[in-house]
């Protein structure tokens, strides 16, 4: 038996990206993520050294070989570091206060808050500043050579290091630093799937990624992270720039109403099924078992509701970085994710924003037809991964079966809904091949019916022309 081989019943629609760090820093841990249901890994730049990346990438790599199971690979990219500067103890704010921040201050001598990033080249009179998940609201007041001026508008105290939210600000196209750039040279070397940009604002901010990528000759997809205001005014035209958007609700929570967040989520997973692009839902899914063996209630029914409105991805971030039960987080969430599925009577359905091309709609002839004839599982052959994303979209029950003659590809499609990918040379009776080959390998039975998309010229992209039936002898 291969080692990638599991019933179709125990195929889960909604993939899981985890977040590797210190508590999974090693072959072992990796490897027992993706065993337990891990279909990408999330490396933080905000942290560690190429070095460090180097060596799990290659872990990645070699326990996704053991396990004959494609893995995406994800650089997650820092972004403007917008943080309170290094000061000795606590700084007691009291409502009414007027504080003064600056790049680099000495906060001892000076009685200046230091910050990170120089925000005076960017903030304005009367726009928000929010500090420490919000704890600390301000509002600046005046900017003044290099010195941020703002009133607090609660009591609270600030940390060393804590995080600034800036909702009103605009970047001005600045969202990608310098270090993002030193990050995206090194990642143009290894053997990444996607880039995620931190802090998009417009779709301007894609595209001016695109160019650096392109220049740097790297084909990695782009993944947006949505979370900032900004972002959700533009939130449209950059899930039509982006080729994966994930919904990144910690400082999006901070950004916009605390309330509007499983609103906009259900949004943005809609427009992702739309325009036929996989979203993420990212940040505190089990948060409480970076301490506790057990999740809450609440975060049940948090995975539950997402799995249930169709995203593509649920990702751990601290769960499995740096909790003390990243394995057990794991297989918490892809259990409630196959029991989601398995029981749940509701259908997400979205009109495809280009449902009259041709991909489209061979995409929904493939998926009516499979489920008209209750067919076992949808086999279809993609280069460049646009017919599995189209049938994707479609959000079908049926396992769908990718196969492709391109390794980058196969890992690419790990975390797009319901595909299991499987990597054959190119040929024109490929999605015949790998039928055989899972009958051979008992996942498919005697009697089974399966549907395959197929085109005259294999390996060649936007060629999908043919559907076929068979059922299995």
């Amino acid at each position: 038996m291969v080692k990638s081989v599991i019933p179709l019943e125990n195929y889960k629609r909604t993939k899981i990206i985890a977040t590797v760090g210190p508590a999974t820093d090693n072959y072992e841990a990796i490897l027992g993520l993706i065993k337990a249901g891990v279909n990408g890994i999330r490396l933080n730049f905000s942290h560690g050294t190429p070095e460090e990346r180097t060596k799990q990438v290659a872990w990645i790599r070699k326990a996704s070989k053991e396990l004959d199971k494609p893995v995406a690979i994800i650089q997650d990219l820092q972004g403007p570091k917008i943080r309170l500067g290094d000061f000795e103890g606590i700084i007691n704010v009291r409502k009414n206060q007027e504080l003064s921040f600056q790049y680099g201050a000495k906060y001892e001598s000076s009685g200046r808050i230091p910050i990170q990033y120089d925000l005076s080249t960017k903030v304005k009179r009367g726009e928000r500043l929010y500090i420490y998940d919000g704890k600390v609201r301000t509002v600046v007041t005046s900017v003044r050579d290099g010195v941020l001026y703002a009133k607090a508008e609660n009591d609270g105290v600030l940390i060393r290091r804590k995080g600034i939210n800036v909702p009103d600000t605009d970047f001005g196209g600045d969202v990608i630093t310098p270090k993002d750039r030193q990050d995206l040279v090194y990642g143009s070397s290894q053997d990444f799937d996607y880039v995620a940009l931190s802090f998009v604002q417009n779709a301007e901010d894609i595209e001016r990624l695109r160019k650096i990528l392109k220049n740097m000759g790297s084909n990695v997809r782009v993944i947006a992270k949505i979370e900032t205001r900004s972002a959700i005014d533009n939130i449209e035209a950059i899930v039509e720039a982006a080729d994966v958007v994930m919904v990144a609700r910690g400082d999006l929570a901070v950004e916009t109403p605390l309330e509007s967040v499983p609103i906009i989520q259900r949004h943005i997973i809609g427009l992702g099924i739309q325009y036929a692009k996989p979203t993420i839902v990212a940040t505190q899914m089990l948060a409480s078992m970076v301490e506790a063996p057990e999740p809450t209630r609440a975060e049940v029914a948090d995975i539950a509701s997402a799995v249930i409105t169709g995203t593509d991805c649920l990702m751990l971030s601290d769960e499995t970085a740096m909790g003390r039960y990243p394995l057990e987080a794991v297989k918490v969430m892809k259990r409630v994710i196959l029991y989601t599925e398995g029981q749940s009577i509701s259908k997400t359905t979205f009109e495809q924003s280009d449902a009259h091309t041709k991909q489209s709609a061979i995409s929904q002839a493939v998926v009516d037809l499979a489920c008209s004839i209750k067919a076992k599982a949808i086999v279809a052959e993609t280069k460049s991964g646009a017919t599995a994303l189209h049938i994707a979209a479609l959000r079908p029950t049926i396992p769908l079966i990718t196969v492709t003659s391109d390794v980058r590809t196969a890992q690419q499609l790990t975390i797009v809904y319901a595909a299991k990918s499987y990597v054959r040379p190119a040929h024109k009776f490929a999605a015949t091949r790998l039928t055989d080959w899972l009958r051979q390998h008992k996942i498919l039975s005697k009697g089974d019916v399966v549907v395959t998309a197929s085109g005259f010229y294999p390996g060649v992209v936007g060629t999908t022309d043919t559907i076929k039936v068979r059922m299995l002898e």
